[in-house]
């Protein structure tokens, strides 16, 4: 360890930063992209394909780890830790 860097923090920081930043738009996206299917060929192009039981399932669930992390973040920020 050098005494300008602290590196166990600095790989911490590190960690956290890319899940925060980039993990929970990443996780936000799957859930958009759950509620969104894709089209199939054999339907009309004019009806819009809807999202099955899993898909609203799945959005569900990373909506949620979405909003628990915001939420999470905001309660760090006001308990003035």
């Amino acid at each position: 360890m050098n005494s300008w860097i602290n590196l166990d923090a600095l790989w911490k920081i590190i960690v956290v930063g890319v899940l925060v930043g980039a993990g929970l738009p990443a996780l936000f996206a799957i859930g958009v992209r759950a509620l969104n299917p894709p089209a199939r060929t054999d339907r009309a192009a004019a009806t819009p394909p809807a999202a099955g039981p899993i898909g609203y399932l799945v959005a569900a669930v990373c909506f949620a780890v979405v909003l628990a992390a915001i939420g999470w973040g905001v309660s760090v920020i006001v308990s003035h830790r």
